[in-house]
């Protein structure tokens, strides 16, 4: 209909028509979202890393990107960024401590945060199965907690969300910086962040998957209008569809006040993850090689702009991902950041 000028430019046009309509939908929804309002410290002190790759050889449900994905991002973050010390837990290493074991996960988290100090900054990746289990401490809106699934998991258990987040983020110092790359299902508030990111920047009171929903169904039309790619055009539609029948997850509920009381953190902890709590992350084949798709997106967009500020990051991820795989990459924090700096660690 609008010719070769209008396929050229779909995606261009469909974002700026979704990123319109969100921003018309969000002003008329009561109190959908609030401002951030905390600034982010400065790294100036030692860089920690521990990274964590779970193929799950010989177990159902085995995994072929993972440890893929450790390297992928290791090499990206050494190359780009000064690491002093990292940890790598991976199930086809022979040295029984670096087996990511439930124990030796557990092992390694303290070792990450182990005399963190004001202007330290630690990073912890994962990449492997996540899951879902009911929750009995009344903190999720979801009334379900989150969990990793360590190689062992079958026998010694999986662990849960708050153990994640009692383990690793609390009571890590003022000034210290956290950043979380969760790249498994069921992510989004794996390390029990109380405070969830929109990509303006926002901080998310209510989940506003209606919302969502129809923002990306305007965009799903817009580019079959003009004639863009169908096929995202239709996955796209999917999700929107998907999205929109799901509802709101519950808002400023009385789980959410507890999250806020007792999940805040005193350091800058900064978690993207790889999708929703209700979403699976994709163990996909791209470029000829078995990866992670968040893991990819993420070095994706960082290679194309490492000086994009946080927001800008999580817009250009769920953009390299959309209408290939049904996942929306998230962001949440322990404090109420003002993520409007450069992205680093």
């Amino acid at each position: 209909m609008f010719g070769k000028v209008g396929k050229q430019y779909a995606d261009q046009i469909a974002s700026q028509l979704e990123s319109c309509c969100g921003k018309v939908l969000t002003s008329n929804a009561p109190q959908s979202t609030e401002q951030a309002t905390e600034k982010l410290g400065k790294v100036t002190g030692n860089r920690r890393a521990l990274f964590v790759g779970i193929n799950y050889f010989g177990q159902k449900g085995e995994l072929r990107g993972c440890i893929n994905d450790v390297k992928n991002i290791m090499n990206f973050l050494t190359n780009n960024y000064d690491i002093d010390e990292f940890l790598v837990l991976t199930d086809d290493q022979k040295d029984p401590k670096c087996i990511p074991t439930r124990a030796n996960i557990l092992n390694a988290f303290r070792w990450l945060r182990e005399g963190a100090k004001a202007g330290d900054s630690l990073i912890f990746h994962y990449s492997g199965h996540g899951g879902s289990v009911k929750d009995h401490d009344g903190d999720e809106e979801d009334g379900m907690d989150e969990t990793l699934c360590p190689v062992d998991y079958q026998k010694a258990g999986v662990i849960l969300d708050d153990e994640v987040h009692e383990v690793l983020c609390r009571g890590l110092p003022s000034g210290v910086r956290l950043t979380a790359i969760m790249d498994c299902c069921h992510s989004e508030s794996i390390l029990d962040l109380p405070h969830v990111y929109t990509v303006d920047g926002n901080l998310q009171i209510v989940e506003t998957s209606k919302t969502e929903g129809i923002v990306t169904l305007v965009g799903a039309g817009a580019r079959l209008l003009l004639g863009g790619d169908k096929k995202k055009a239709f996955a796209s539609g999917m999700q929107g569809a998907k999205l929109l029948m799901k509802g709101d997850k519950g808002g400023n509920s009385a789980a959410k006040e507890k999250a806020i009381k007792t999940r805040t953190t005193e350091a800058d902890v900064i978690q993207f993850s790889g999708c929703k709590d209700s979403q699976t992350s994709a163990d996909a084949h791209i470029n000829g090689q078995a990866t992670g798709a968040m893991s990819y997106a993420l070095i994706t967009a960082l290679t194309k702009n490492k000086n994009q500020d946080y927001t800008h990051l999580l817009q250009n991820m769920r953009q390299i991902l959309k209408g290939k795989y049904t996942q929306v990459p998230c962001m949440s924090a322990g404090r109420k950041l003002v993520l409007d700096h450069p992205f680093t660690i």
